[in-house]
């Protein structure tokens, strides 16, 4: 399926952002210029006539049907939801607009004078000095929570109840529980670190790796990498684990069952995975693609080897070397018995399912959300280049 099937209308000039792909990759959008004027375009359907069309604002909502982006008219910004205008502000908050899980609710910070506020479904929250971070919903979509500065200190704001103060709260702070029953964030605490858990402080370390917190599936564990002096390791419900060179960013994961966990685990020039305790082969590079399967049972990543060899390993063994692995490609299928990603070689890229090789293209789509997607435990579906034009590949599978 040609995703633009007939010639794409010339415009003016194109916005600078790369396109944005919705979760099930069939539409795209991005911002246009015409005639003194700008605008979105989503599956080639123009929206508005603006001033300005916020950089980087464009989003679409978890379920595919529902697009929001940052409008300029008259000096005065609004954000834009599902064609309807909100009201205008001095300023929108960097970012896309933010929808929430079910796709239902949609929040931004906004900026009049030197405050700023989050806006929640149209209505106004308590105005502050500034606002740290976007808001960010629960899982269930229910409760909403956000990073403010009050003062010269900062507060965690949630639904609308303020925490004592900090000198800092850390970025990539708060996170929900999958049962959004829970709440944790990094806080500074007398030149250290800790992670506040359901409102209490835990123990205070140099530092903590930023990104690195993780309720489990099941909500009832908390993961989260420390260090002490120059060593990092894993603190497990209060547990640390074997210190390490360092931890591998973005590695840290649960299995879905919430009874396995892994992550990547540097040892000198080296590194290696680290599943539950057991130490894996050493390489020059793990990347920072690591999951689990669908049942927990297995566990597949990115390596390097030579400083250019890049593969995947599955359960333990190596497949074929590519020039490279498309980042954050690898997944499982639904029943968990195929691991596919995109490859790299020789200039062109392909999708590799259970180690055989597909069709090769210019390029596969994985900026601005393009992804590969399991629609089933026998077919998927991704974007590709060909000549200029996007397309979208679905596969059935043996």
């Amino acid at each position: 399926m040609v995703l633009d099937e007939k010639q794409g209308k010339l415009y003016d000039g194109i916005g600078g952002d790369p396109p944005v792909f919705s979760a099930d990759s069939r539409r795209l959008g991005y911002s246009a210029y015409a005639g003194g004027k700008w605008f979105v375009v989503v599956n080639e359907e123009e929206r508005g006539r603006y001033e300005g069309v916020g950089k980087g604002s464009i989003v679409f909502s978890p379920n595919s049907r529902r697009v929001a982006y940052v409008s300029q008219t008259g000096g005065r910004f609004c954000t834009v939801v599902d064609e309807r205008d909100g009201p205008p502000y001095d300023n929108i908050g960097e970012g896309p607009p933010i929808f929430s899980p079910d796709s239902q609710r949609v929040g931004y910070v906004a900026k009049v004078g030197n405050r700023a506020v989050v806006v929640i479904d149209g209505k106004e929250g308590t105005y502050y000095d500034s606002i740290g971070t976007a808001p960010v919903f629960s899982p269930d979509s229910k409760r909403v929570a956000y990073v403010a500065n009050k003062h010269g200190k900062w507060v965690l704001v949630h639904d609308g109840e303020e925490s004592k103060p900090y000198d800092l709260i850390g970025k990539g702070s708060p996170i929900f529980s999958a049962d959004s029953s829970r709440l944790l964030y990094e806080v500074a605490v007398g030149g250290k670190r800790s992670l506040v858990v359901d409102g209490k402080e835990g123990k205070l370390y140099d530092y903590l790796a930023k990104g690195m917190f993780h309720f489990s599936p099941d909500s009832k564990k908390v993961a989260y990498v420390a260090a002490t002096g120059r060593k990092q390791f894993l603190v497990l419900d209060g547990q640390e684990g074997k210190p390490y060179d360092g931890i591998v960013e973005n590695t840290l994961s649960f299995s879905p069952d919430s009874k396995r966990i892994a992550y990547g685990a540097i040892t000198g020039n080296e590194q290696r995975v680290v599943v539950d305790r057991d130490e894996g082969k050493l390489y020059d590079g793990i990347g920072s693609m690591l999951v689990f399967s669908p049942d927990s049972r297995r566990v597949a990543f990115g390596g390097v080897e030579d400083g250019h060899r890049c593969f995947v390993v599955v359960d333990g063994i190596e497949q074929d070397s590519y020039d490279d692995i498309g980042k954050g490609t690898l997944v499982f299928s639904p029943d968990s018995q195929k691991v596919a990603y995109v490859a790299g070689a020789a200039g062109r890229q392909c999708v590799v399912v259970n180690a055989s090789r597909g069709k090769s293209y210019e390029a596969l789509i994985n900026i601005g959300g393009g992804r590969l997607v399991f629609d089933s435990p026998k077919t998927l579906h991704y974007l590709v280049q060909k000549g200029t034009d996007l397309c979208l590949v679905e596969e059935k599978l043996a």
